[in-house]
């Protein structure tokens, strides 16, 4: 590595570690908890599930991924409004908040403020997965041209929760394209400290991202997964990425991806009625698991 890419890596540091050191100051304090600890803090725990954050990903001019039928913005917007509704109606006493409930976009940087202003115990953003790729082809006239090479085989769900691993090849291509909406951003290198998702370089930003929900963040994301085993949907597992959405909530966060929306399989289950229903009460379940084995 360069003197250069050094001295940009460390402004990198700098501009992360304070501000995360202040907008969650119990991130010194807090450790991930053994399970000793646990049980000598149940007699002393008073927090209660009270709000739960629901962030649709994409939205407005940013569509995200899209299949042959609809765009992801669409499909998690209905699937999030619905989970709004059961959630008030399942769980009496919780809250629950969506960061956009119209086509709209909303930056990175407000959908985790939204969550961390109304203090939040749970945070979701809900996608569609992709396996198609944007590639350049030579067309007839000898010009390059964008195109899409189709991956209509690969299905299935996977949960993420904010990562600080170096990203491993194809992790990667995850990574940059859920942070990607950040480019069409205005001022965005200001908005978050410098980091530039088109530079695997600057993810190392994430690996100070506080450790504090990150135990509680994993066993959320794994009841998510089991939920949808149940259904015997496809399970791709838990996973730590560098992702922009989830890396200063100030809370438990997950990343789900409730199916891939380049299968036309998947995007017709995501779009019905049943299906969606479905994915609702996988959520609804796991959160009604995560609130009983967390004691709130």
């Amino acid at each position: 590595m360069n003197f250069k890419k050094m001295t940009k890596i460390s402004v990198l540091i700098l501009g992360i570690i304070l501000p995360v050191l202040f907008l969650t100051p119990n991130v010194l304090s807090s450790e991930i908890k053994t399970p000793s600890d646990n049980k000598q803090n149940n007699h002393t725990n008073t927090k209660t599930l009270t709000t739960i954050v629901i962030d649709p990903g994409h939205g407005g001019k940013i569509p995200g991924a899209r299949g042959r039928i609809a765009a992801e913005k669409d499909i998690v917007l209905q699937v999030s409004q619905k989970l709004q509704i059961a959630i008030e109606k399942e769980l009496p006493g919780v809250k629950a908040i969506l960061t956009r409930s119209t086509d709209v976009d909303v930056p990175f940087h407000e959908r985790t403020n939204i969550a961390n202003k109304n203090h939040a115990d749970l945070f979701i953003s809900i996608h569609c997965n992709s396996a198609d790729v944007d590639i350049r082809v030579k067309g007839k006239n000898g010009r390059y041209v964008s195109s899409v090479k189709r991956n209509p085989g690969v299905s299935g769900t996977e949960t993420f929760v904010c990562g600080y691993n170096r990203l491993q090849r194809g992790e990667s291509d995850v990574a940059m394209r859920e942070n990607a909406d950040i480019l069409l951003e205005e001022n965005y290198q200001e908005k978050y400290n410098g980091f530039d998702p088109k530079d695997p370089s600057t993810y190392i930003i994430f690996s100070l991202m506080k450790r504090t929900f990150r135990e509680k963040s994993i066993r959320f994301a794994t009841y998510i997964q089991n939920q949808y085993s149940k259904n015997n949907r496809p399970n791709r597992g838990v996973q730590e990425l560098s992702l922009a959405v989830l890396a200063s909530a100030g809370m438990p966060a997950v990343l789900t991806e409730i199916g891939f929306i380049s299968n036309p399989d998947e995007e017709k289950f995501m779009l019905s009625s049943d299906g969606q229903q479905e994915i609702v009460q996988n959520l609804i379940d796991a959160i009604k698991h995560y609130k009983n084995s967390t004691g709130l």
